[in-house]
């Protein structure tokens, strides 16, 4: 057994390999005629985005009430009706009983709103979770029917398998985008959904085929001895010990397909890639970009990785 002793220079190598790592590549960011501009990125996270309020019609200020560091300004149209407007009190531009024209300017208002890294990063979210739960239900279905005994299901699951895996996802999402899209009239977040939950289902098919063919086939005989059909026997003894079999390697996938919906850039959805290549564009920062990209898809990932060991630790904990 290793003692505390013996560990603690393992720790020290660890740390003195990546320190060594780190002075790298400072180093050769030295060498490379390029001005970091770092303060340029939080912008792009989140920003304060102030604008003018003009007033919808022709009419005149009733009143104004102020409430903390804004102001409610009430409007009368000409036929009476009432509407409340509110603006920062600092840029107040109107005086009670003021006449108004429709277009003349109120005031303005400022609020926090999302910059394009953070909308790209919610995008990457929402459509790697989607295609993530379309493409385990493929994947279940497909992973069935690859060890059924009905030869057509059989031969459909690996033809299915074997063309998915065979073929490029950039190319596959060509497909779906130009041609299916074209074909079927369907948008390119579906179209990219769609490719990308029908390339994961052909792994995730062959993932499920693997565990479930790695349970011994006592177990079968078993639940059929105690009258249990071959679907009851499926859902309710094979597949709950397949699952803890095979929730690494699932895992493993749906980290692999968070990366690779970058690819849905090339079909114009604005995902954390094409954000990101978009920020460049009008900044020029492009290594602190990539970099600060290449950090969140690692920090999607990271926290996919810790939820599946939390639960794989806590199906140990079940045995």
């Amino acid at each position: 057994m290793i003692t505390n002793k013996q560990i603690w220079p393992w720790h020290f190598l660890t740390a003195f390999i990546l320190f060594m790592l780190c002075a790298g590549l400072w180093v050769a960011t030295e060498k490379i005629d390029y001005t970091w501009r770092w303060n340029r990125v939080p912008q792009y996270f989140l920003y304060h985005d102030e604008g003018l309020i003009p007033a919808p019609f022709d009419g005149r200020v009733a009143s104004l009430s102020k409430i903390g560091d804004k102001t409610q300004i009430k409007v009368v149209d000409e036929d009476g009706e009432v509407e409340l407007f509110e603006v920062d009190s600092e840029s107040l531009q109107v005086s009670e009983n003021d006449d108004l024209f429709e277009g003349d300017s109120l005031g303005s208002a400022s609020e926090w709103r999302a910059g394009p890294l953070m909308v790209g990063l919610w995008t990457t979210l929402w459509i790697s979770a989607a295609a993530s739960i379309v493409g385990m239900i493929i994947g279940l279905i497909t992973g069935l029917c690859r060890v059924s005994k009905n030869p057509t299901l059989r031969s459909l699951s690996v033809f299915y398998i074997e063309l998915i895996r065979g073929t490029p996802l950039l190319v596959q999402l060509f497909i779906f985008y130009f041609f299916l899209g074209t074909v079927l009239d369907i948008s390119r977040i579906m179209a990219g959904i769609s490719a990308l939950a029908i390339f994961a289902g052909a792994y995730v098919a062959e993932i499920i085929r693997a565990g479930i063919q790695s349970i011994p086939k006592g177990q079968m005989e078993a639940a059929r001895s105690l009258g249990m059909n071959v679907p009851q026997a499926m859902i309710h003894i094979i597949l709950p010990q397949a699952f803890k079999r095979t929730l690494p390697p699932l895992a493993g996938q749906f980290i692999s397909l968070i990366k690779d919906s970058s690819l849905v850039s090339v079909i114009a959805i604005t995902d954390l890639t094409k954000s990101g290549r978009e920020v460049i564009t009008s900044t020029f920062a492009t290594f602190e970009i990539w970099f600060v990209v290449a950090f969140l898809y690692l920090l999607l990932t990271s926290v996919l990785s810790q939820v599946a060991a939390w639960v794989e630790r806590r199906l140990a904990v079940s045995d």
